[in-house]
């Protein structure tokens, strides 16, 4: 018998002679080489969005959900970022409202929070989002309240005042037991967004140094959910923050998921931890509404399918969380959510990202892979059930034959005609079509 030269692979190809050796197939898998443990994926409806999905009729919120949530009518997404506002009361749109909008007095004063069990209209998508099986909730600040910060405002930048942190880690833990009484529990909790941009809207500065320091302030009030830093500007600029984090052992200790935006700079390799990562916001630069597949435009469907690909291959994140899953006007949202004419748009961009995320599900393991055409961008997965996902994204102008495909196997293509629309595995080979998004499930 020969050992260690043919080895069976992960679709059951059958052995070759090595004398005859066979061509190199399309996609290859290793499944004996694993990667990252997969968190997720989702979207943030921050920033009071969901108002604008309440102005549509109780069918079309059905609809919407469905699109996001629901596992074969739509993303089947499984996380959702909330926003925890730091706005006055009586705020207009667009501002997040405060748990405790006014200084109660000083940072040792008795806290005076209001809850009206809505949040800005996040407690009813919450609600949602966990008839559908989301069990991932995840909720940053983009600043403290202005009373707390060194400018007075929750906007415009700003740093936390020192003799404020412990009264701000409480502020955020009230948060989290607030939404424990309305029956959904916060899995997740950043205490800061974009630390190292000031922004006209809610913002506050930490550097990295500062980042960790806080972070000892949270963690032990914070025991039991999951602390989250830093949500920086970009990937590159993120590897900073981990970095002071894992530099320090306390704060090490309480950080369990590090996460990174891609505005700034896009996933380039990994974050310097070996705690999970997440991309956890990124919505491509655009001045008008869009819902091609791929139109060259910068922020059509191809282009998330990419980002998702290299988040997941190259930074090796275990979520990739999308900005944002709804918006009106020129936005690159998932969906155009027009409150004034009641009516809903949907983009490539949603599908795209639903070529992996209806498939892919929480407690997945990223397999080894490779294409033996660079055109080819191919990530796979094996799923609890025991389900093997492969997402081939065929940048190329020509179709690729992927051969030997054994099992029960069932494929979804999108592109410019197709919304993860079935297509048939005929001969245990599928034909992956070009400039498309091909899902592959093996079961």
């Amino acid at each position: 018998m020969l050992r260690g030269i043919i080895a069976i692979g992960l679709l059951g190809l059958p052995a070759v002679h090595p004398g005859h050796p066979a061509p190199q197939p399309a996609i290859s898998l290793n499944e004996r080489v694993r990667h990252q443990e997969i968190d997720g994926f989702g979207i943030s409806q921050a920033f009071r969005r969901n108002e604008l999905l309440k102005a549509l009729s109780p069918a079309q919120q059905r609809e919407v959900l469905d699109l996001w949530f629901h596992r074969s009518k739509g993303a089947g997404l499984s996380i959702l970022r909330l926003g925890i506002g730091s706005s006055p009361a009586g705020s207009p749109y667009d501002h997040m409202v405060s748990i405790q909008p006014e200084d109660p007095g000083g940072p040792d004063a008795k806290p005076d929070y209001v809850w009206d069990g809505d949040d800005n209209s996040q407690v009813w998508v919450a609600k949602e989002a966990q008839r559908y099986g989301v069990e991932r909730f995840f909720a940053d600040a983009w600043s403290a309240p202005g009373y707390m910060k060194d400018n007075g405002d929750d906007k415009n930048g700003g740093t936390l005042l020192p003799e404020w942190q412990r009264a701000y880690a409480k502020y955020l833990v009230a948060y989290t037991k607030f939404y424990a009484k309305e029956g959904i529990r916060i899995t997740d909790l950043g205490f800061t967004n974009e630390p190292d941009y000031t922004a006209s809207y809610a913002s506050m500065r930490f550097t990295p140094e500062q980042a960790a320091a806080f972070v000892k302030v949270l963690g032990p009030i914070a025991r039991g959910t999951n602390v989250v830093c830093c949500d920086s500007f970009g990937w590159r600029e993120a590897k900073a923050y981990t970095a002071a984090i894992e530099a320090d052992p306390e704060a090490r200790r309480w950080v369990k998921t590090h996460t990174g935006h891609t505005y700034a700079s896009p996933v380039d390799g990994p974050l310097p931890t070996s705690r999970k990562t997440w991309m956890s916001e990124w919505n491509p630069n655009g001045d008008t509404w869009n819902e091609a597949w791929d139109d060259g435009s910068g922020y059509d469907g191809i282009t998330i399918a990419q980002a998702v690909h290299d988040a997941l291959t190259l930074g090796g994140v275990s979520a990739y969380v999308y900005w944002l899953g709804g918006s009106r006007g020129a936005t690159r949202a998932l969906l155009q959510l027009d409150d004034a004419a009641g009516e809903y748009h949907v983009s490539k961009r949603l599908w795209a990202l639903a070529g992996y995320s209806r498939f892919i599900r929480p407690g997945a393991v990223r397999l080894e892979a490779g294409a033996a055409d660079p055109a080819l961008k191919v990530s796979a997965f094996r799923n609890r059930d025991g389900s093997r996902v492969v997402v081939a994204l065929n940048t190329g102008t020509a179709p690729i034959a992927w051969k030997g495909v054994r099992g029960r196997a069932a494929a979804y293509v999108t592109d410019e005609a197709r919304s993860m629309t079935p297509v048939s595995v005929h001969g245990n080979a599928v034909t992956l079509a070009p400039r498309a998004l091909t899902t592959i499930v093996l079961r």
